[in-house]
């Protein structure tokens, strides 16, 4: 099995979408405008894995100056701070017929290192509670439960920071 990480472009909008639809549930999915906008103003933080040639899975987010992810950031671009303190994740999504093949633990590494090379302080992030141990493997401290009310679910604030 060759997976291939990769930036996003806007010829990937159509499987993007799909994946999104197939990881979450509709109060909690990003829409495909949503997504258009965010390859359109972060591609250098938006990267799909492809399994034979087929996009199986994604990571995505926006720079911000804060230590936690608020829910304006899941729909306004323009918050976007280009040359930001953190790296946010959006969404770790993998096609659940590839799930436990490392496919999703390759895009977050894969986002960490650019995150790194950035110049980033670190990575923020919001998780449910069932996801804690996953994040934790990667070196993410649980700040505790989030002010986010994202798609009415409960949600935890995470943040993995450099030693720079």
């Amino acid at each position: 099995m060759t997976v291939k990480i990769r930036p996003v472009n806007l010829q990937d909008l159509e499987a993007v979408s799909l994946v999104e639809m197939a990881c979450f549930p509709e109060a909690e999915a990003a829409t495909k405008t949503s997504f258009e906008q965010r390859i359109k103003t972060f591609p250098d933080s938006f990267f799909v894995a492809e399994l034979e040639g087929k996009i199986v899975g994604f990571i995505n987010g926006s720079v911000i100056n804060g230590k936690v992810i608020y829910d304006d950031l899941f729909h306004n671009t323009e918050l976007h701070i280009p040359e930001g303190n953190y790296q946010t994740i959006f969404g770790l999504d993998v096609m659940p017929e590839h799930r436990r093949k490392g496919i999703a633990e390759m895009l977050m590494t894969h986002l960490i290192e650019t995150a790194r090379n950035a110049g980033r302080y670190g990575l923020v992030l919001t998780c449910k509670e069932h996801l804690l141990p996953y994040y934790e493997k990667f070196g993410f401290v649980n700040l505790g439960v989030s002010d986010s009310t994202h798609g009415g679910a409960i949600w935890y604030d995470m943040i993995l920071e450099f030693d720079n």
